[in-house]
């Protein structure tokens, strides 16, 4: 025999959560129970003849039930028997007497486990709660009725269910103060109540201080660990159980499959897998169920179908697993396969079938096709639930569908779903995500129990939005209202700030998070880092990379998708390089934002080659990755290139949006390339339904404009549906200046100058288009201007990188240390140019000075001087990086392919949005710059 019931005392130190709950009942049956559940339970009528009844007829009031049961009680030995004791249970139940047949219960039934379950259902299903019956237990408990251990280990059961921690306590400390020896079953009933009320730690102890372990007590102690989601510590005790050689059941084993694929432990799976082949349970379609979803967990779909497929007697649940693996892993058209299959095997499907269609097209960017499928769905009869409807508010806040998601939003109230609290948060995140911050508050203002995440999609939106007031207004209310913000709120308001050019707001939200007692998170500082990237702020953005690096915080592949946007932006292609080792050691490559950061960051560097490398190794090309390929080539000037690829884009059905025609067009614009031009502007509504924005028409104004057609490009500002913004005048000025049409040039720049009044730039290029005509006293007269409106040109900078250090070269501040060595090359290289029919193009020179003293101001041209660094300091055949911030001259364009060409030298040179490759003498832009 066992020892007694495990000691409390060990068990009560963590239980000071909440106080006992006071059970009060008043009926009459008690009082009959009291001598009933004695030890001499019969009747003392034992010499009266058994009453003869019929089962079949039915009650029809509470009263008849309690005048046919007191006959029974009076007049039959056999009062108590099982049959009749249901009898009067059912018959209680029907009439609402929830009480009298739990009493009935108690006293003639409870000691067999069988009628357990058959009596909870029963009891829920004429709507009883299980509270009622812990009522009733500790009424007769008061009354001092004693209850065997089958009975303590019912309540315990309840207990559980209701989280009922003190009466649960109570009936452990009745087991030990009566000092029952605890059988199998009372011992599984104990650790279930300590898992769910307590947590597993407690039971445990209860497993580990019971002498004997069988099989239910090893299978019970596993699977309240699998419940408290301690996954490994389950899968532990797995192990352990079968190196004593005891088996566990099938809820074990789909439970324990459940882990593995929690934890993603595919050899653990593997291993349990043969361990259900070896003991023969391969039949059990719960275990089946539970292999095809472990493996799907793993990503491993073909061990999966090859389960399913092997699988003879499938049901719907074994359907919904496999349907709903090949939609996780992206394999949608595979799901939709086996949807029709399932209904040619007359298997039909439900909710969640539908709903696994629904998840796994949103998670893989299907966003039109998840609404399609909601609106199948319905055709089909079937109502679309919480989850449905969640999945089509997502699709909706994708494709910014604001109409769409005011017809669902229109379904929740007409179908009375609009008290979901989740289906709620989802409308109030749609409507942000969709720009109508006035419905997100109209339906937040309606929600009766606003959860935390509630709050935080409104703060969200706002603050998005540039609306701090108002968010900041939301957090103080939200504390009033006693939820307490988390991280993600804080988080929010951080991102707000940040893409709003609110640094120093950001780190004030960033020392917020501090002081409330949390502690910053990788997201709250990538949100300041991209925040930085985007509003231009590059080198902040590694400074906060420092500090968060500091407080032990690793990037994510957001963080490093930022940080290479800062790359791109500074040029700086030797840390460009660390990130992309970085990405391959914490495996950020697959990444679809990360490997377009990529080829972006490569692309601006002056790397194109590594480029393409990224793009060429990228498995799943989405439509982000096509654009940055097709802008890197145009940024180059190799139109044709970009065309081409463009066209492959199209081969491989991908829908092109505005940004890809952005990039074309800005390619064809970088190397002439007019006709293709107008074809894809004419083409790009008509073929591809998309509108052209400013930004399109900017591109071919600026066609137009390189290539000669100055009144074309007048005509089509005019013809323009909306109203020409600085960039169109842009364009357009900057072709008057390479083409010295000082006419137009001053109808652009006078627009300009209202548009932009303190943009040096503009003022810079009408200086320059003057003094290509010699038209001195207008120069002067610009100059007046801009001094009056203090307006003042900024100086001109190269830089390129030796040995690790940045070497700047700039017409303001201190000059260059190795000034002289430098001049006595250029002379020199200048001096070897001559000899192969160089000549200095003066006219680069917007000075009113001689020809000679204009050669020389040509010398000191910054782009100069760092090339000629660049080949004094560095070897063949590594290429020269420079970096300029102003549009590079014709005369230095001119010397930068002699110099490729006497020194055999690769030149990258970045001229402000675009690059010149040198090699041999000539440029990657064919001159057309």
């Amino acid at each position: 025999m066992e020892a007694v019931a495990t000691p409390l005392y060990h068990f009560i130190s963590p239980l000071n959560q909440k106080q006992p709950r006071c059970y009060s009942t008043n009926f009459g049956l008690v009082n009959a129970a009291e001598t009933l559940s004695e030890s001499s339970l019969s009747t003392s009528l034992e010499s009266l003849s058994s009453l003869q009844f019929d089962y079949d007829k039915k009650f029809n009031s509470l009263n008849s039930v309690r005048a046919m049961h007191a006959k029974m009680i009076k007049l039959s030995n056999e009062w108590d028997s099982k049959k009749n004791m249901q009898y009067f249970i059912s018959g209680y139940l029907e009439f609402g007497d929830f009480q009298s047949a739990a009493v009935l219960f108690f006293v003639g039934f409870a000691e067999n486990y069988l009628y357990w379950n058959s009596f909870l259902e029963e009891y829920t299903y004429f709507g009883g709660t299980p509270c009622e019956i812990l009522e009733v237990f500790s009424e007769l408990h008061s009354k001092g009725v004693n209850f065997n251990t089958e009975i303590l280990a019912f309540v315990l059961k309840i207990c559980s269910k209701l989280r009922d921690m003190w009466l649960g306590l109570e009936v452990h400390a009745c087991l030990i103060k009566r000092g029952f020896d605890l059988d199998v079953y009372t011992k599984c009933a104990l650790m279930n109540f300590y898992g769910r009320c307590c947590g597993t730690e407690s039971a445990n102890k209860v497993f580990k201080e019971t002498s004997m372990h069988d099989s239910l007590l090893w299978n019970e102690a596993i699977l309240v660990n699998l419940r408290n989601e301690k996954w490994a510590e389950g899968l532990q005790m797995f192990r352990d159980m079968q190196a004593l050689l005891v088996k566990a059941n099938s809820l074990t084993i789909s439970k324990v499959l459940q882990a593995c694929g929690k934890l993603g432990a595919l050899d653990e799976g593997k291993q349990i897998h043969g361990y259900v082949i070896r003991y023969a349970l391969d039949s059990n379609i719960l275990i089946r169920t539970a292999l095809i979803n472990m493996y799907v967990k793993n990503d491993n779909i073909k061990l999966a179908r090859v389960v399913f497929d092997s699988t003879d007697n499938r049901n719907l649940p074994c359907w919904n697993s496999i349907i709903s693996g090949y939609t996780a892993l992206g394999y949608l058209d595979d799901a939709w396969e086996l949807f029709h299959e399932m209904k040619t095997c007359n298997i039909k499907p439900d909710i969640i079938t539908w709903n696994s269609l629904l998840s796994g097209h949103f998670l893989h960017g299907s966003y039109r096709e998840v609404l399609a499928i909601v609106r199948r769905m319905q055709s089909a009869g079937y109502q679309p639930n919480r989850n449905s409807i969640t999945s089509a508010l997502q699709a909706v806040s994708e494709l910014g569908y604001l109409r769409i998601g005011k017809e669902i939003h229109c379904h929740v109230l007409r179908n009375g779903l609009d008290y979901d609290l989740h289906i709620a948060t989802s409308l109030v995140d749609m409507y942000v995500k969709n720009d109508d911050l006035q419905s997100a508050q109209a339906v937040f203002d309606c929600m009766t129990n606003r959860n935390v995440c509630a709050w935080n999609s409104l703060i969200s939106g706002y603050s998005c939005k540039g609306h701090f007031e108002k968010a900041g207004d939301l957090l103080d209310q939200m504390k009033e209202e006693g939820i307490k913000p988390d991280i993600v709120t804080y988080n929010s308001m951080v991102s707000g700030y940040s893409t709003s050019n609110c640094i120093k707001e950001a780190l004030g939200m960033i020392r917020r998070i501090k002081s409330s007692g949390m502690s910053p998170n990788v997201i709250s500082w990538t949100s300041l880092v991209s925040g930085c990237s985007q509003q231009g702020y590059f080198r902040e953005a590694f400074e906060f990379l420092t500090q968060m690096q500091d407080e032990g915080i690793k990037v994510n592949s957001v963080t490093v998708a930022s940080l290479l946007q800062a790359c791109a932006g500074l040029s700086l292609l030797h840390i460009g390089k660390e990130m992309h080792c970085l990405c391959i050691r914490n495996d950020f490559i697959d990444d679809v934002y990360v490997s377009t950061a990529l080829i972006d960051m490569y692309s601006k560097c002056g790397n194109l080659e590594n480029a393409q490398k990224v793009f060429q190794n990228l498995e799943d090309k989405t439509l982000a990755s096509w654009n940055s390929m097709i802008t890197g080539f145009g940024i180059y000037g190799l139109g044709t290139e970009a065309i081409s690829l463009f066209d492959r884009m199209r081969e491989a059905n991908i829908q092109p949006d505005a940004i890809t025609f952005i990039a074309l067009l800005s390619s064809c614009k970088h190397s002439g390339l007019l006709d293709k031009g107008w074809k894809y502007f004419d083409h790009m509504k008509t073929d591809f339904g998309v509108i052209p924005t400013i930004e399109h028409y900017s591109c071919m104004v600026d066609l137009l404009g390189r290539v000669g057609y100055l009144d074309e490009a007048s005509d089509f500002i005019q013809s323009m549906p909306m109203e020409p913004n600085a960039a169109v005048w842009g364009a357009l000025l900057t072709s008057c200046r390479i083409h010295g049409n000082v006419e137009l040039g001053e109808i652009a720049a006078e627009h300009l100058f209202k548009l932009e009044p303190y943009n040096a730039a503009n003022y810079a290029l009408m200086m320059n288009l003057y003094a290509l005509s010699n038209r001195w006293k207008d120069v002067d007269r610009i100059r007046d201007k801009m001094e009056a409106m203090g307006v003042k040109i900024g100086p001109v900078w190269s830089w390129l990188k030796v040995d690790q250090r940045i070497h700047i070269f700039s017409t303001a501040g201190k000059t260059h240390p190795e000034e002289g060595e430098i001049f006595f090359e250029l002379y020199k290289l200048i001096s070897e140019m001559k000899k192969l029919g160089y000549k200095p193009d003066t006219k680069c020179v917007v000075q009113n000075i001689s020809e000679v003293e204009k050669e020389k101001a040509l010398l000191g041209h910054t782009e100069k001087l760092a090339i000629t660094y660049g080949l004094i300091r560095t070897t063949s055949p590594a290429p020269i990086r420079v970096i300029n911030n102003t549009r590079i001259c014709s005369d230095c364009h001119t010397v930068a392919k002699y110099m490729s060409l006497l020194r055999r030298r690769e030149i990258f040179l970045k001229d402000g949005v675009r690059f010149h490759h040198f090699r041999d003498g000539k440029c990657s832009c064919c001159d057309f710059w």
